[in-house]
C-alpha cells in the first residue's frame, strides 16, 4: 500500500513482522557512521546527532550495532559548530554565481579565536569546496591578491552573500578542479611545477594514492627504483610529504626545486643546533 515489503515470521505461539527492504544495508550505515567519526570538522555534538539520525534507518537491532561502533570522544574535532551552516551558505552562493565576504580566525596560546587581518572581511569569488586531510577548504578567487586562494571552512566566520557576480572565472576555467587538488598538499599554496621524481619501487602505492592512477611512471635506469613525473604545487608541505620517506624518494628535476628542498632540510636541522 506505501510502497514499503513487510514480512512476516511465525513460531509456535506468535508472529512477527520486520520491513525487507530498508534504504540502506546495514554494511552502508557502518560506512557512513565511520565518516561522521573519522571527519574533523563535523563537531562532537553534531556527529552525535548525524549518528542518531543513521540509526532510525535501519531496525533497532540493527542500530543497537552502529551504537556499538561509536567511538568519537577521543578523537580531535572541529570547535565551530557553524560549520554546517557555512558549507550551506558557500554552495548557495557557488549555485547563484556571487561572491562572498567573511572572517577568518585562528587560535592562540590561550585557545582563543584571533581574527585575521584585524577583523577586515575577506572578499571572495567562490569555485568550490575540498576536503583534504579531514579538514573541509574553500577553493575561492581572492579579489584584493587576484590569485586562488584556500580557506578552512570551520575557521571562518559571518559568511555573507554579496550582490556582486563571481570574479576570477579565468583562473578556474584553466585548472580542473580534481586535477589542481592532487598538485596542492595540505591546500597550502604556492607556485605549480612540472617534476620528476626518484622514488623506490616499494613506493607506488604512496605514488598512485597521492597523484591517482594517471600519474605517469616509468622504470628508472636503477632496478630497484622508478621515475615518475608530476605537476605539484612547491611548498614547504610537499616538502615535509618528501621528507616524510627518508632517502626512499629524490628530486631528479629541477636543480632549482632541488636548492629549495636542500634549504628547507638544513632549516630543519639547525632548529637542533
Amino acid at each position: 500500500m506505501f510502497g514499503t515489503e513487510v514480512m512476516s515470521v511465525k513460531s509456535k505461539n506468535s508472529t512477527g513482522y520486520y520491513v525487507a527492504d530498508r534504504l540502506f544495508e546495514v554494511s552502508e550505515l557502518k560506512l557512513l557512521v565511520d565518516a561522521v567519526q573519522v571527519a574533523k570538522f563535523i563537531t562532537d555534538k553534531k556527529s552525535h546527532a548525524l549518528i542518531h539520525k543513521l540509526e532510525t534507518l535501519c531496525s533497532r537491532h540493527e542500530a543497537a550495532e552502529l551504537s556499538r561502533q561509536v567511538t568519537i570522544s577521543n578523537r580531535i574535532k572541529s570547535m565551530n559548530e557553524s560549520i554546517y551552516y557555512n558549507v550551506d551558505k558557500i554552495h548557495t552562493a557557488i549555485a547563484s554565481d556571487k561572491a562572498i565576504t567573511f572572517k577568518y580566525f585562528e587560535y592562540n596560546v590561550k585557545k582563543e579565536r584571533v581574527l585575521r587581518h584585524d577583523g577586515e572581511k575577506y572578499n571572495v569569488s567562490p569555485f568550490a569546496l575540498n576536503w583534504d586531510d579531514e579538514n573541509y577548504y574553500l577553493v575561492a578567487f581572492d579579489h584584493k591578491d587576484r590569485i586562488i586562494k584556500h580557506y578552512r571552512v570551520d575557521k571562518m566566520l559571518e559568511i555573507s552573500l554579496c550582490d556582486s557576480i563571481r570574479q576570477g572565472k579565468e583562473a578556474f576555467n584553466e585548472a580542473d578542479i580534481s586535477m589542481y587538488s592532487k598538485k596542492v598538499f595540505n591546500m597550502f599554496g604556492g607556485v605549480s611545477s612540472k617534476v620528476c621524481l626518484e622514488f623506490d619501487k616499494s613506493m607506488c602505492g604512496v605514488v598512485i594514492d597521492r597523484f591517482g592512477k594517471d600519474v605517469f611512471m616509468r622504470q628508472s635506469d636503477n632496478p630497484d627504483k622508478i621515475y615518475v613525473y608530476c605537476d605539484v604545487v612547491v611548498s614547504s608541505h610537499f616538502f615535509g610529504w618528501l621528507f616524510s620517506f627518508g632517502d626512499k624518494v629524490r628530486i631528479e628535476t629541477s636543480s632549482e626545486i632541488q636548492l629549495q628542498f636542500k634549504e628547507y632540510c638544513k632549516n630543519v636541522l639547525d632548529n637542533y643546533n
